[in-house]
This record gives structure tokens, C-alpha cells and sequence, in this order.
């Protein structure tokens, strides 16, 4: 007979741990990534009907869509990074579990910095460029 006072899922005794919460991060990631590859398609478009056309994409010059925009590259430098430590797993690299979160936050930094990068040269652009 089972016993019906057991917990139903297992997160109501783990606690978060690294490796998971890098594991939903990327999931995440990847969905924010093909939200903002439809984006990518509709700016292109754009572009394709002319100069007049892009003036639809003022609002990306706000403060919500350049948060936006930083979302979208912190999310793409995350995936990547996070996709080329999956890559050395699928050459079976890197499962030891001193080595799995020793690249997790080698992931996460390597991450921030290529962000600050970024958008570093970014803001540095010079105003007159479209």
C-alpha cells in the first residue's frame, strides 16, 4: 500500500545546486534566443524595404529595448558558452564532478565578461551610425 504522505516531485528535497540551475538557465536561454530570432527575421525585413522602414525599431533606442537588447546578448553569450562546455561532455570530457563545477562558473564568468565587452564597444559606437 502506498504511503500517501510522500512528496510527489523530487524538488521538494533538493535544494538548487549548480548544475541544475545552469541546466534550466540554458533551456531559457534557447527560448529566449528563438523568440529574438523571429525579431532578427522582422528586422531584416525591414531592412530589405528600405531606410523608412527601420523607424519602426525606434523603440529598441528606449530604455525598455536596449534592456531588451541586453537581455537577448546575455542570453546569446550564456548559450554559447554554455553550448561549447556541452560539446566537450558529448566528446565525454569533463563529468567529474570538481571539472562539472569548475566550467559551470567558468561558464558564468567567461559569460559577464564577453557581456561587459560587448557592450562596452558597443555604447562606444559613434552617434551618426544608423
Amino acid at each position: 500500500m502506498a504511503n500517501d504522505d510522500r512528496p510527489l516531485s523530487p524538488f521538494h528535497h533538493y535544494k538548487p545546486q549548480l548544475t541544475s540551475l545552469l541546466s534550466f538557465a540554458h533551456r531559457l536561454s534557447g527560448i529566449a534566443l528563438s523568440v529574438a530570432a523571429v525579431g532578427l527575421v522582422y528586422w531584416l525585413l525591414l531592412l530589405a524595404e528600405g531606410p523608412q522602414a527601420l523607424q519602426r525599431l525606434a523603440i529598441l533606442a528606449t530604455v525598455p529595448g536596449q534592456i531588451v537588447l541586453a537581455g537577448v546578448s546575455l542570453a546569446f553569450f550564456y548559450h554559447l558558452n554554455n553550448g561549447i562546455r556541452h560539446l566537450f561532455w558529448d566528446l565525454g570530457m569533463g563529468f567529474e564532478l570538481t571539472r562539472t563545477y569548475l566550467t559551470g562558473w567558468l561558464v558564468l564568468v567567461a559569460t559577464l565578461l564577453m557581456w561587459v565587452v560587448f557592450w562596452a564597444a558597443v555604447t562606444d559606437l559613434p552617434a551618426s551610425l544608423p
